[in-house]
């Protein structure tokens, strides 16, 4: 004869709490242990067994038999988890709360920012400890990051003249991003490198000799990324000329020609404008000023930096000219578009709200310096 066991203690569910724990076990935001509680609760209310509560839910017997009548004596509050055992924190709110503003409103003397051991010392707190609460509330005070607003008075308007090129590129026409990359180096280094070995990255010596210097000329197709570039010892509006003629050659003469530039004086100089002036099918469309980033041809030379030039050791400038034309031609047979996303509208409220930023910092500073 089968034996039996005691006989469950009947577990009901008020209308206020069994629409909090389906709410807890369908909520995404829930802890899944939260939510498999309260799947337990749910299902022994249905005047199931432990036994088929456990099978339902997918957990063992005990597990059931504990949640169940955890619920039992404390209700909802049965749910959560116990308090753990040890040393309750001795750092209060107030103190941790002092680092953070410390740190975000205030110097140490003689420094710039403030170190770990720095604020220690201030708040008497360990290093350690400060490192703990800078990390938990995301504060770098090592770090830095530089920008410059432009104070073009036709900002905006050049912004939406150039993303609207990249977004909505006219008929007929190919939109090229312009710009020459000037004092490339040719860096011969004084010792030779040490390859990298397992453990241990490549060492190169920090002291080189220039063997001269050339600049890299470019125009980046923003339709397909392929490159047009040139190498010139010098940087004058001639040899900016003679590039616009490349372009001009290698370009289909059906098509446009839209160029966006910065406003260097070179590309603004006489003999440029003489000579678009006789090439009509050339738009120029310049940049506003300290905004080299809406240039995508700076994306390339951020590329060629980091794949050539950053570790080059070149013994003369035609062996870097050299290199450099390789890269290009490496480009163009495999070009990975680059893809603008931003429209011009999204560019100018986000400047709109750093500068809120900034002009709210600023006051700030100036209303606790004058109070100081």
């Amino acid at each position: 004869m089968a034996r039996r066991g005691p006989a469950l203690v009947e577990l009901t569910l008020g209308d206020g709490e069994r629409e909090q724990l389906e709410r807890w076990a369908r909520r995404c935001k829930s802890s899944q242990a939260l939510a498999l509680r309260c799947r337990i609760v749910l299902a022994a209310a249905s005047g199931a067994s432990n036994a088929e509560v456990a099978r339902q839910v997918g957990v063992s017997l005990p597990t059931v038999r504990k949640w169940r009548g955890r619920f039992l004596q404390r209700r909802l509050d049965g749910l959560a988890d116990e308090p753990r055992p040890g040393r309750p924190p001795v750092i209060s709110v107030e103190r941790v709360e002092q680092v953070v503003v410390d740190t975000l409103e205030s110097t140490p003397p003689n420094a710039t920012h403030w170190s770990r051991a720095k604020m220690a010392a201030r708040s008497g707190l360990s290093a350690s400890t400060v490192g703990r609460i800078w990390r938990a509330f995301g504060i770098q005070p090592h770090r830095t990051e530089t920008f410059k607003l432009s104070n073009d008075p036709l900002f905006a308007e050049k912004v939406y003249d150039i993303v609207g090129l990249y977004l909505n590129p006219p008929d007929s026409a190919v939109v090229l991003c312009v710009d020459d990359k000037t004092q490339v180096q040719a860096l011969v280094r004084s010792q030779p490198a040490l390859p990298m070995v397992p453990g241990t990255p490549e060492r190169r010596a920090h002291d080189y000799v220039r063997a001269g210097t050339t600049s890299l000329f470019a125009a980046l197709n923003v339709g397909d990324s392929t490159l047009i570039t040139s190498t010139h010892r010098r940087h004058r509006a001639l040899e900016f000329k003679k590039f616009l003629t490349k372009i001009d050659k290698t370009v289909p003469a059906d098509l446009d020609v839209h160029v966006v530039c910065d406003n260097y004086a070179t590309h603004k100089s006489p003999t440029i404008t003489s000579w678009l002036e006789r090439h009509p099918r050339f738009h120029m469309h310049y940049t506003p000023t300290y905004s080299s980033w809406i240039n995508q041809v700076e994306r390339v030379f951020a590329e060629v930096t980091r794949d050539l030039l950053q570790r080059s050791d070149h013994h003369s400038v035609q062996a870097l000219e050299k290199d450099l034309r390789q890269w290009a031609t490496h480009w163009n047979q495999d070009p990975k578009p680059f893809t603008w996303t931003k429209t011009a509208q999204e560019i100018l409220d986000s400047i709109a709200r750093y500068l809120k930023r900034v002009t709210t910092t600023n006051n700030q500073k100036q209303t606790n310096d004058a109070g100081h």
